[in-house]
């Protein structure tokens, strides 16, 4: 057993015998560098996390503390952001540019966070710039306590599989197209935990997992790629879905899963076909040649390879619509609920505002631009908490650039901060429009949400019949197919500056994303934390005092 391993575990011991024991931590240290990969059989520069590639893995229990020490050794300022990790009253340690001042080359960050009332699969990235396309991203599980019992039997071995689009280019030579105006286009692969699957001749990889006949395993399936919706299938292995984005689900059992720009699924698959070698299989969805990648799962013993002959994946986005209605949460489960403060009663709960918000391609300045209701977010030298904190707002941004519903088709975008305001611990309705011809993701920072209705067109009042008030599960991210539109609903009881973005990373970098501002009145750290001793400071609150802190 390693040192760190014998700290944590005598941690845990300590936090179980004292009554009014703090919960447990877990320490890391991340050492952040570039090297070398080639996963595509091109030699490119890397982001690596202590050498790996993708980064380590956090396993992790409902309530931990997590204390991870970043040293930044890259030449360009650099941040982590947990996607799916609500940070309750947190956005302190939210690590995107409009909460966070980046780790200066050289320097260093201990983010310190609670994974408080979750369980589930999540996984970390680099959120500056298009760091996220030369890796650094990793997995992050939250499982439950002991003391609360999850709605399926624990399975003999928890897998991590991290599916997502890759690019053969530098991460700097993808920023430089985009500045230019152009697009990153479409990408050179897919990977699984960062490979293809084959060696540089065509061969299979070494086995990714190893299973025991009659056994069952959980795979945690994390698309945390760039910008393509991903199907995954296991040759000739049913999947029953267990969880989401961190929510329990009704547990149906499937083929194959679409699997969405930014979301985590968890699957139960028994290891119940005849011995030997199979395929579990990553292949992009609505492009116009698909581009796949491959792994193997060997039964223990297995000496025969798997077929060549893979599983078909689904044809056309009314397929994946289709799947998403069937997608049901649990409400019997007792594992901890996302939003525990009880507007998992959505259904019953008096909408206070509706928000339509729809996404639009523009040129500006002879650019390319990517905008929500008219605005094409930016980032300012001092980021928007900050700006927020010190009290300096009027130096910095304007709220509520972007109104409740979209500006006429003809209106001049704006490029600029872009954040709006939300009244504490008030439930709101999204709507999300796409008229484009892809499909678009959406994740909010801080926050799960009720993903109550999908549908094609324009959304109306009348949309609102076809809504699910009942079961929908909670999750941090979802999809809107081409020329549709999806809703969302939440209450906004977690104070902070919130980051909603598409999670079509290109169109992230050129302004579609948005802030949003929650206040609480009482200015209390039974809302809100204080800021952290160690924050980093850049921009115009470098030198200014610190303004009293909440009692």
């Amino acid at each position: 057993m390693s040192p760190a391993t014998v700290v944590l575990v005598l941690l845990s011991l300590v936090g179980l015998s004292a009554v009014r024991a703090e919960d447990p931590y877990l320490y890391f240290t991340w050492n952040v560098t570039y090297g070398t990969i080639a996963p595509l059989g091109v030699p490119q520069q890397g982001i690596l996390i202590n050498g790996q590639f993708p980064g380590p893995n956090i396993n992790s229990t409902t309530n931990n503390n997590i204390v991870i020490n970043v040293f930044n050794h890259l030449d360009q300022p650099f941040l982590l952001s947990w996607n799916g990790i609500q940070q309750r009253k947190n956005s302190w340690q939210d690590g995107m540019y409009g909460t966070n001042c980046p780790i200066p080359p050289g320097k260093n960050f201990t983010y310190h966070f609670q994974v408080k009332d979750q369980i589930g699969s999540f996984f970390y990235f680099p959120s500056m710039g298009m760091h996220k396309a030369a890796g650094g991203f990793g997995g992050l599980r939250i499982n439950s306590r002991l003391l609360i019992p999850v709605p399926f039997d624990p399975p003999a071995d928890d897998f991590t599989v991290l599916i997502g689009d890759w690019y053969a280019k530098d991460h700097s030579v993808l920023a430089r197209l985009l500045d230019a105006g152009r697009s990153i286009g479409r990408p050179a692969g897919v990977l699984i935990n960062g490979k293809t699957g084959k060696d540089t001749t065509g061969k299979d990889e070494a086995p990714l997992f190893t299973v025991e006949a009659g056994k069952t395993y959980r795979y945690r399936i994390c698309n945390v790629g760039l910008k393509t919706s991903l199907n995954f299938r296991i040759q000739s292995h049913k999947m029953k879905l267990v969880e989401m984005d961190g929510s329990h689900t009704v547990q149906n059992v499937y083929d194959s899963l679409d699997v969405h720009a930014g979301q985590c699924y968890s699957v139960l698959v028994t290891a119940d076909k005849t011995p030997r070698d199979y395929y579990m299989v990553a292949s992009t969805r609505f492009l116009k040649d698909t581009q796949t990648s491959t792994a193997i799962i060997r039964y223990a013993g297995s000496t025969t390879p798997p077929s060549t002959v893979l599983p078909d994946g689904p044809v056309g986005w009314a397929w994946s619509f289709n799947q998403w209605r069937t997608f049901r949460w649990n409400l019997t489960a007792s594992a901890a609920r996302p939003n525990p403060q009880g507007s998992y009663h959505y259904g019953s709960i008096n909408i206070t505002r509706t928000i339509k918000l729809l996404n639009t391609r523009t040129i500006v300045g002879g650019k390319v631009r990517y905008a929500i209701n008219g605005v094409s977010h930016t980032d300012p030298e001092t980021p928007l908490k900050l700006a927020e904190y010190f009290n300096i707002t009027d130096k910095v941004f304007k709220y509520n650039l972007v109104g409740d519903v979209p500006p006429a088709t003809d209106a001049a975008v704006t490029v600029a901060p872009n954040v709006m305001t939300a009244e504490y611990r008030t439930f709101i309705e999204i709507i999300f429009e796409n008229p484009e011809k892809t499909v678009q993701s959406y994740h909010l920072d801080g926050y799960s949400f009720f993903p109550v209705g999908m549908g094609p067109g324009k959304w109306s009042t009348d949309s609102r019949r076809t809504y699910n008030l009942l079961d929908a599960v909670s999750r941090h991210t979802i999809q809107v197919y081409p020329k549709s539109w999806t809703a969302i609903m939440l209450t906004f009881d977690n104070a902070g500056m919130w980051n909603l973005r598409s999670e079509i990373w290109e169109k992230h970098y050129l302004g579609q994303q948005l802030y949003i501002s929650v206040l609480s009145p009482a200015r209390s750290i039974r809302d809100e934390y204080n800021i952290p001793d160690n924050v980093l400071r850049c921009g115009a609150v470098t030198n200014l005092p610190l303004p009293p802190p909440y009692a």
